[in-house]
């Protein structure tokens, strides 16, 4: 399993990003995953559902299904954030994992940098990108990738795991 960071400021494009590596992945025959890190609380689930009735009345997991999905909604209830590796764990079989956010975690990552937003780069104090997206010039001793181009970045992110 192939696991890869897209990291990047908050409205950098990150998930414009993996919006267009997904199809890219899945036309090669690879099957795809993404896990999202969230730094807010986030809820899948509205008030007055079964569902938010069920996790509002104290149920630790809540696994909703029907013909076309399910979703294990799993709640912390004051305990630690999973790791990513535990993050990992819990998923299904997959050829690649997508991991938006989680800047710290040790896996290899793009980062997603746009010198139009103000924003330093992260790959100047975060070992593990190694490569950058960007849809401008950009001085930087990493592989620099053409942030509109899916294909070419799909292609370093094979490469790379290739060597690796």
């Amino acid at each position: 399993m192939i696991v890869f960071g897209i990291a990047g400021w908050s409205g950098s494009g990150k998930t414009t990003l993996i919006e267009k590596l997904i199809p890219q992945f899945t036309e090669r025959g690879l099957s795809v995953s993404v896990i999202k890190h969230a730094h807010h609380g986030f809820d899948l689930d509205r008030p007055g559902k079964d569902s938010f009735r069920h996790r509002d009345a104290g149920a630790t997991q809540v696994l909703m299904l029907s013909n076309d999905r399910w979703a294990l909604m799993h709640e912390l209830r004051g305990a630690a954030e999973p790791t990513l590796d535990e993050q990992l764990r819990l998923l299904a079989p997959c050829d690649v994992v997508l991991v938006e956010g989680f800047k710290a975690a040790p896996v290899p990552k793009i980062e997603v940098h746009r010198p139009s937003h103000g924003k330093p780069p992260l790959w100047q104090e975060n070992p593990h990108v190694v490569a950058v997206a960007t849809d401008d010039d950009v001085d930087c001793p990493l592989p620099r990738l053409p942030l509109n181009d899916g294909a070419a970045i799909v292609d370093f992110i094979l490469e790379y795991a290739r060597k690796s």
